[in-house]
């Protein structure tokens, strides 16, 4: 069996991650897997990039300048909305006439068009695309917060001047899918079980097979380390507790830092004593800017792609905190458990799948600080901290190692192979 991994990018972005983890649980348990990207960062042989072309800047220009215009040449939810107008024909490269599935992942901002996906769906090639966000069920978002649309047809969309009409980009572009995907077989797959459950109610999707399947981790790199070691190392106090944020733009106000911040404020007029004994480690870009309203210590450590550097980061922490408005199955948790370090996030889209309340961590209501400050008061003061981090290692090997993934990935593709051949 040859599966070939299409995403945009080698490393940036949480699908990329995913996709990378992917990819070595694949080749790990007897299948031969590739991966095809636009952005090819490392010297690793089972990545291949595009072949070089100024088309790919082009791409990525053309479809912002497309969108550009359509926002009014406003710069506002310029990176919400991905049309896939312009893309790159991959049907003829070797790596795609040698696998026997080609298995979609994060094909935006230039990778593929919509006529690219249409292409790989007619050329035979047995087709899984694993969704990291909602956009395959919609027309043009990632990110559908409370619109309902994509369960009829996308139109008047809220990311448009003035909420969109009845023939607005996001209908033309839902028009174009549909058309895409007509009498095309292909198999869906969502990391999360409430993502899967949104795409069963997309008109889009409602054709076709959709399965669930979480993100794999390698428990051989993520690991619980000694945490006075690594807050030595990694020069942070190695007395007291320390909060963990984590996020790739600390400024990404859907990751909700400022319910983090609101949270801490009540905590600290709560119980004055954790302003002594209490730390926020932040990781990740514009970390600096974040930070200037906590009532903590503040530790903004930027962006780190260095992954050591990263468990250890993990490793520090007693708690970490993810409170974010919008989520599938976050990788960033999953790495925090692997550490052996309880969570804490909102009950929204998979977070609820990956923290069992009061066992591992703690899911505190939508939206609601202060019941964030009781889960981290929780997590840090009240909890049996060693039974919290089993618990966490429990969950990641049953669910999220790269054997367990593997396994019904592979399961899914020989039941393409199956139906194929009827």
């Amino acid at each position: 069996m040859r599966v070939l991994i299409v995403n945009t990018s080698e490393r940036a972005g949480g699908a990329a991650v995913a996709a990378q983890r992917l990819l070595d649980a694949l080749n790990n348990n007897g299948v031969k897997a590739k991966m095809l990207v636009r952005d090819k960062e490392t010297q690793k042989l089972t990545v291949v990039g595009l072949p070089p072309s100024w088309r790919q800047n082009w791409n990525f220009l053309w479809e912002r300048f497309c969108i550009w215009m359509h926002l009014r040449l406003r710069r506002q939810h310029l990176f919400d909305i991905d049309i896939a107008n312009a893309g790159t024909d991959i049907t003829s490269l070797p790596e795609f006439r040698e696998a026997n599935i080609i298995h979609l992942h994060w094909i935006n901002q230039g990778m593929l068009s919509l006529r690219d996906i249409r292409k790989i769906l007619q050329s035979g090639k047995r087709v899984v695309w694993t969704m990291h966000d909602i956009w395959p069920a919609t027309a043009i978002c990632h990110l559908t917060l409370d619109c309902r649309q994509y369960e009829k047809a996308c139109c008047q969309c809220r990311l448009l001047p003035g909420g969109g009409s009845a023939n607005d980009l996001a209908s033309k572009i839902w028009r174009k899918k549909l058309q895409m995907l007509d009498g095309q077989r292909v198999s869906m797959v969502a990391c999360s079980e409430w993502l899967a459950g949104e795409a069963r109610k997309s008109a889009l999707l409602r054709s076709l097979p959709v399965f669930s399947i979480p993100n794999p981790i390698d428990t051989h790199v993520y690991h619980p380390l000694d945490r006075k070691q690594a807050r030595q190392e990694l020069g942070l106090p190695t007395e007291g507790q320390l909060i963990l944020f984590v996020s790739q733009r600390a400024t990404n106000p859907y990751k909700g830092m400022q319910y983090l911040t609101e949270a801490c404020q009540l905590l600290a007029s709560q119980y004055p004593e954790m302003k002594d004994e209490t730390s926020v480690v932040v990781l990740g870009g514009h970390a600096e800017e974040v930070t200037s309203q906590l009532p903590f210590k503040s530790y903004p450590l930027g962006y780190i792609n260095n992954e050591q550097h990263i468990v250890r980061v993990y490793n520090a922490a007693n708690v970490f905190v993810l409170p974010s408005l919008s989520e599938n199955l976050p990788n960033t948790i999953m790495e925090a458990m692997a550490c052996g370090i309880p969570s804490i996030g909102f009950q929204i889209g998979g977070i609820p799948e990956e923290i069992d309340h009061l066992e591992n961590g703690y899911v505190a209501a939508y939206r609601d600080a202060a019941d964030l400050a009781r889960g981290i008061h929780w997590v840090l003061f009240e909890a049996d901290h060693e039974a919290v981090s089993k618990a966490c290692l429990r969950k990641v090997t049953r669910n999220y190692s790269q054997q367990a993934v593997a396994k019904k990935y592979i399961d899914v593709y020989e039941n393409i192979h199956h139906h194929s051949n009827i």
